[in-house]
């Protein structure tokens, strides 16, 4: 009866005046990877670049007269506040927008330019839910009319109309049904439209929430069977980062919702990655989280040759976010293994250590001289599955090279990475130098093979940013009356240079005036 009643409004939505009817793409890449038919829901294409925009424009049109002289407020973590913005501005109605200081301001900007005069946004509270406390107190305050950005009727119904257009978009020539649909959920809006229309009609196409594991109100409360407030929530994906979910969503996604799969923030941003390599197009962390469920699902359940539908349902990042997203992408996606390795303090170390490296390529060298018998070294190495990264680690251990995978050390990838160095009394006579060569495999071992073993190695960084051409810094023990010798040497080595000893970051960090010698050579 519940997905009946739903039917009826998600029939009688009035979406269209503002918002799009999305493509519904097929993903031949990420098809061919996870061996079934992957489709992709492109509400990223809407005019405000979120699904938003059809529950929200839904629920103002239907407000009375009397209802839009007293104006309405909302609380958002921005993309339900665009779509009240623009709204708003369309049906001329005074609105009041809350929205944490978490939000990105791309979403904030948006808001204030597609709500123009009609839109007064104000930022207060870390999440949704603590801005949503500011925004009670004010309606009551001014009486104005709450709209909800999931715990209403039409605003569920104007999100149902995606699953309408899903349905009659998949019309495959051999009459095949899709298997599985996957779909962010924060407070539960999104899911508990596409769950009421989908089980109304094709009640054996299984609807399947994602979350992220930081943000998972909706799986704890379906677990618990009643509506839970989790205590904190994570912000990278802000579009789902929700403490705890309304009634009505509770109610619907327990009684149609199939699954909730979670995940981390690596996957997403290994999602984000294979969206845009299939369409070019950018999403948030919250709109790729459809495509990180069916990822994670089709794994865990070892499934093959169905068809899955997943939902972009946003695309409203900030730019400045993509740096973290393009970082953690290859962890996610297990295409590069972080090593803590200990290699001999000696001639030629360094060499023999990318040699045991192959043809992989490598993404990240970090040293600095630290002791006189043992160089410890922190190392990224593209891969292909997670076997390789055990195969590495085997043939390590077996070259007698103590190391630890730190892969999915969140310490390691936040800080430590970036961290090795400092100053040390056993780099004597050190010149830092920043030398440029091409990306490619085994232009790293190639660099290192063309450097002579009479200077010792003391200082070493590189990382693998995507260009053309790679930076490496290097720092080298080169005595006084070798100068003429070594100028010969970096004339004739083939690489650009440019001498970095003088550099004021590198004498207020890593130079050290110690007169302390001692041999060490790599």
């Amino acid at each position: 009866m519940l997905a009946q009643e739903y039917l009826r409004r998600i029939l009688k939505a009035r979406v269209y005046d503002v918002a799009e009817e999305t493509p519904l793409d097929y993903a031949t890449q990420l098809s061919a990877r996870l061996q079934n038919r992957v489709f992709l829901k492109r509400e990223d294409l809407q005019p405000s670049f979120s699904f938003k925009i059809r529950g929200a424009y839904n629920r103002m049109v239907r407000l009375s007269k009397e209802e839009r002289e007293k104006g309405v407020i909302t609380v958002s973590g921005g993309n339900h506040a665009q779509g009240v913005a623009l709204a708003a501005a369309r049906l001329h109605c005074r609105t009041v927008v809350f929205m944490p200081i978490t939000a990105p301001r791309v979403k904030v900007e948006a808001v204030k330019r597609l709500g123009g005069e009609y839109v007064e946004t104000i930022q207060k509270g870390r999440n949704v839910n603590e801005a949503g406390d500011y925004a009670a107190r004010m309606q009551r305050e001014r009486g104005l009319v709450f709209i909800h950005p999931s715990n209403d009727p039409e605003v569920i119904a104007g999100h149902g109309t995606i699953a309408m257009e899903i349905l009659r978009q998949y019309q495959p020539s051999d009459g095949s049904q899709i298997d599985a649909v996957f779909c962010a959920v924060g407070g539960g809006g999104l899911i508990s439209g596409i769950a009421t229309y989908i089980k109304a009609l094709y009640p054996g196409i299984q609807v399947i929430g994602v979350q992220t594991k930081d943000s998972c109100a909706m799986k704890q409360s379906l677990d618990a069977g009643h509506p839970v407030e989790i205590p904190r929530v994570g912000n990278f994906s802000d579009g789902t980062a929700v403490k705890k979910v309304g009634d009505e969503p509770f109610r619907i996604c327990s009684a149609y919702v199939d699954d909730i799969v979670l995940v981390d923030a690596d996957e997403v941003c290994a999602a984000i990655k294979d969206i845009f390599d299939d369409t070019r197009s950018i999403v948030e962390p919250a709109g790729a989280l459809g495509v990180a469920g069916a990822k994670a699902w089709a794994r865990r359940n070892g499934v093959r040759g169905r068809t899955l539908v997943a939902i972009n349902s946003g695309a409203n990042i900030n730019f400045e976010r993509l740096r973290y997203v393009a970082a953690r992408a290859e962890i996610g996606e297990e295409h590069e293994a972080v090593f803590a390795v200990t290699i001999p303090e000696e001639t030629g170390s360094f060499r023999k250590y990318c040699r045991l490296v192959g043809n992989r390529a490598v993404t990240e060298f970090n040293y600095r001289i630290s002791d006189r018998k043992a160089a410890h070294v922190l190392v990224g190495i593209q891969t292909k599955s997670p076997r390789d990264a055990e195969d590495l680690e085997r043939i390590f251990r077996k070259a007698g090279l103590p190391c630890v995978n730190l892969t999915h050390d969140d310490l390691t990838q936040l800080h430590v990475r970036h961290m090795v160095g400092g100053k040390n009394p056993l780099a004597v006579n050190e010149r830092l130098f920043r030398f440029t060569f091409p990306e490619y495999p085994g232009a790293l071992l190639q660099f290192l093979t063309a450097l002579s073993p009479d200077w010792n190695i003391s200082l070493f960084h590189y990382r693998n940013n995507g260009g053309d051409h790679a930076s490496v810094l290097c720092g080298l023990q080169v005595p006084g009356k070798e100068k003429k010798r070594f100028q010969e040497f970096l004339d004739s080595c083939g690489y650009p240079y440019e001498e970095e000893t003088d550099s004021p970051a590198y004498r207020t960090f890593l130079y050290t005036e110690s007169p302390e010698s001692g041999e060490a050579g790599k």
